[in-house]
């Protein structure tokens, strides 16, 4: 990788400003998924270890630039005291005279977690004085916040400007090598599978990956918008009908391309999403009523397949609306065949995610992002202001 990494710092006693991502859902102020806090704890006992203090920064929520209750990190640093084995201070904000003093006084091996960025508006705006407030707070950076890398924001971007060397932390690291496996050096052949609602969401991913694939599946409600550019009736399905000769031109360049553009021959159909129960019909036999929620049984062959014999793989957004049991088959089974596949795995996106643990396969897929919009961006081949502002390695 290009840029600076933690194990390049000397941190021996000195104070290391970590902006992490501990974006984690809460209920009546008890973490219900501390995934991407245990992502930053590697880098925190890595730090640690090097005889460094921590001041550790996150947004949490959106409250939309003022101080809100339940979104306070409050929770957040006591799931940290249990997956640290240790105490981890609050601050009583991000900034201010009493967090300044209470950062200058950290001993090595102490964490200070600093109070909600986005309790200040300055944060989202990416404001100079801002940063420069929290830069004043340590003396060297480190990013480990790569599902918030593609946001300019004052605690990503403008620090850097302040507060250097800045370099990236083991959870970032990670992140880049295995999203720039797939677009600088996939083995061959390379499958993405894309599903969720919406082409427009997806349609520049669509394009970069065109260049680079051996095949793209498309399922999902995107799917319907490509299945109805084709001349197929889709009953009640989403399409987006302003995007239609956007998908027929994606199929003319998939084909002058030779990539397989492979799309479902079946679906799940039912009156709405809160049906009891949905049935499996060919794509030419939709009901005028009806919409679909699910790839069909033959879709799923179909799809494991097209899968069979790749090296590289990678995987965003469900096949339905898979959060409702009954339209959750063919999202399940795609997620245990890709689990399956000797191919290396990369996966990312909420949805996704929740599905392969649903699925019972989490620790057989290859790489889990911890990135939604991030690791689309990146796989669009667009820079990341979080990654741009590292400082570059020697």
């Amino acid at each position: 990788m290009s840029k600076l990494t933690i194990a390049q710092l000397d941190l021996a006693k000195r104070r290391v400003f970590v902006r992490a991502d501990l974006n984690a859902p809460l209920d009546h102020g008890t973490v219900t998924d501390d995934t991407r806090v245990r992502a930053v704890v590697p880098t925190i006992q890595y730090a640690l270890k090097a005889g460094a203090s921590i001041v550790l920064a996150s947004h949490l929520g959106r409250p939309k630039g003022k101080v809100a209750p339940e979104f306070s990190l409050r929770p957040i640093g006591e799931r940290l005291d249990s997956l640290l084995d240790q105490h981890v201070e609050l601050a009583p904000d991000c900034v201010g005279a009493e967090t300044t003093e209470r950062a200058r006084a950290l001993s090595p091996g102490q964490v200070l977690l600093l109070e909600n960025l986005r309790f200040h508006p300055e944060e989202e705006a990416n404001d100079d004085g801002f940063a420069r407030a929290l830069a004043a707070l340590a003396e060297c950076y480190v990013n480990d916040a790569f599902a918030a890398a593609h946001r300019a924001h004052a605690s990503i971007a403008a620090i850097t400007k302040h507060l250097q060397p800045a370099a990236a932390g083991l959870l970032m690291q990670q992140e880049l090598a295995a999203l720039g496996r797939i677009l600088e050096s996939p083995e061959k052949p390379l499958v993405a599978i894309l599903g969720g609602a919406k082409v427009s969401d997806k349609l520049t991913l669509v394009e970069h990956l065109l260049d680079r694939v051996d095949a793209l599946l498309i399922g999902g409600g995107m799917a319907f918008t490509f299945l109805s550019a084709l001349g197929h009736a889709v009953g009640r399905s989403l399409v987006e009908g302003e995007q239609l000769e956007t998908a027929r031109r994606t199929l003319d360049a998939a084909r002058r391309r030779g990539v397989a553009l492979v799309l479902p021959v079946d679906a799940v159909v039912a009156d709405g999403l809160e049906s009891a129960q949905g049935r499996a019909v060919g794509i030419r036999e939709i009901p005028a009523g009806q919409m679909g929620l699910d790839i069909g049984p033959r879709t799923v062959e179909r799809f494991t397949k097209a899968l069979s014999g790749a090296r590289t793989i990678v995987w965003n957004g469900p096949m339905g609306v898979f959060e409702r049991p009954p339209f959750a088959a063919g999202t399940l089974a795609l997620a245990r065949a890709v689990a399956g596949s000797p191919a290396f795995t990369v996966i990312g996106g909420g949805d996704t995610v929740a599905a392969v643990t649903q699925a019972g396969v989490a620790e057989r897929i290859g790489y889990i992002s911890t990135a939604g919009g991030a690791f689309l961006e990146f796989l669009e081949g667009r820079t990341l202001p979080g990654v741009e502002a590292l400082t570059d390695a020697a």
